[in-house]
């Protein structure tokens, strides 16, 4: 499971198609327009895109009059800084199509009114941003806008992830790429990134180069880093100064310091008895950190994989395992470590995903895992079964041949 980040938004074109799930979207979704009217203090009347203040006072009609001139007067100062929005989506009928931003250039929800698969509106914007389209279906994709823009967005019900969007460059941009990938026929994920790779760079300046970092690179299990730090390379200036890429670059700065061959890693951690554990507990051993959580499904299932590691390794002087859970609730946590049968020792300071060991390690994501020397130098990190048993392996044949070593010197010595 994917860490939450509070500053980094997680762009992604996806589809959760009807069901309890599409439905719960929706409600929540519903939820956060009727909190950002109660905190902003007005009311949306959809029918009209018009707003109406919850206390609007009773002016006179003089002060009425003089209020709605000044109005008016201020709207017409404007008017070349609004959106004009439309467009006609075949086969939507009459529903109703979410705004809302990425990031706090944009930090607000508007909606559109679908009658008859069409629909029309005007926004206000100061800058270029991006946004997102939320259809009722789960549907999103990406908007962007500007003041002054005239966009217009064309498509069908039956396909909302090949819309033709029109208006200004980004939008054409990513119509575009959507299209050419049309002709990929079924392409492999390699493909995907390749072509994406090529797109940012060579448009360095697009923002649609950010959406695209984000839905290859970065949305993955265990993504590169490396590999993210080098495409944002490509990326001019501008665009390294939006939330999130000055927020991934942040991870990456994380990253750095906590990659394979990095040393220097102490900590402590209480165990279920209320003991302090430490890293140096374990310092004549390879030691295997894994992170889990049992509110975290993914965890719960890779737990077996543990058990398995435990049952033939328990007795093993160089290796140890410890637990790393990233739980806020002791009952609970407790509860877990008996029905997953997890034996060895387990750790947890019930801080979550702001427990210091997170940052320590650069976690990201769940499950993980950490492989430490005896001397506290990352050996590997985030391996899988296999690895782990090669990297076993490996340990056995160096402490076998350190054995062999020391008894050599101990023969040479009586000669």
């Amino acid at each position: 499971m994917k860490k939450i980040y509070s500053s980094i938004e997680s762009p992604a074109l996806s589809s959760t198609k009807g069901g309890k799930a599409g439905k719960a979207q929706r409600l929540s979704f519903g939820f956060s327009r009727i909190l950002y009217s109660l905190l902003h203090g007005v009311e949306r009347r959809d029918a009209s895109f018009a707003y109406r203040h919850t206390a609007f006072p009773k002016f006179g009609k003089i002060c009425l009059v003089c209020f709605f001139l000044g109005l008016l007067s201020a709207c017409g100062s404007k008017k070349s800084e609004a959106v004009s929005l439309s467009g006609e989506i075949k086969g939507l009928g009459n529903d109703t199509i979410y705004i809302y931003g990425t990031d706090r250039l944009y930090d607000r929800m508007d909606t559109l009114v679908v009658e008859g698969d069409k629909f029309s509106t005007t926004l206000s914007v100061d800058t270029l941003v991006s946004t997102w389209l939320l259809f009722s279906d789960g549907t999103e994709y990406p908007l962007y806008l500007d003041k002054g823009n005239t966009i217009q967005i064309k498509g069908s019900a039956a396909d909302l992830a090949a819309l033709d969007i029109t208006g200004n460059t980004p939008n054409a941009e990513f119509s575009a790429y959507q299209k050419s990938l049309k002709g990929l026929a079924k392409p492999s994920e390699l493909a995907l990134e390749e072509k994406a790779k090529t797109f940012i760079k060579e448009h360095p300046s697009s923002l649609v180069s950010i959406y695209l970092l984000a839905k290859y690179f970065v949305q993955k299990p265990q993504p590169d880093m490396t590999r993210i730090e080098q495409l944002i390379g490509y990326m001019a200036g501008e665009l390294k100064d939006r939330v999130y890429i000055d927020n991934l670059l942040d991870c990456i700065a994380e990253e750095e310091k906590a990659r394979v061959g990095k040393s220097g890693f102490n900590f402590k951690l209480p165990n279920a008895a209320g003991e302090n554990i430490n890293r140096t507990d374990y310092r004549n051993k390879y030691l295997l950190l894994h992170f889990w959580a049992s509110w975290d499904s993914l965890s719960r299932e890779q737990n077996a994989v543990y058990r398995r590691l435990y049952k033939k390794e328990k007795d093993n002087e160089h290796f140890a395992m410890l637990g790393v859970s990233l739980d806020i609730d002791r009952p609970t946590w407790l509860q877990t470590i008996e029905q997953d049968t997890l034996k060895w020792e387990q750790v947890c300071d019930l801080e979550g995903w702001n427990a210091d060991i997170v940052k320590l390690f650069a976690l990201h994501t769940l499950p993980a895992n950490v492989l430490l020397t005896p001397a506290g130098k990352i050996d590997g990190k985030n391996l899988d079964e296999e690895a782990i048993k090669k990297k076993l392996k490996d340990i056995d044949e160096q402490e076998k041949r350190k054995e062999r070593e020391k008894t050599d010197r101990s023969k040479k010595k009586k000669r």
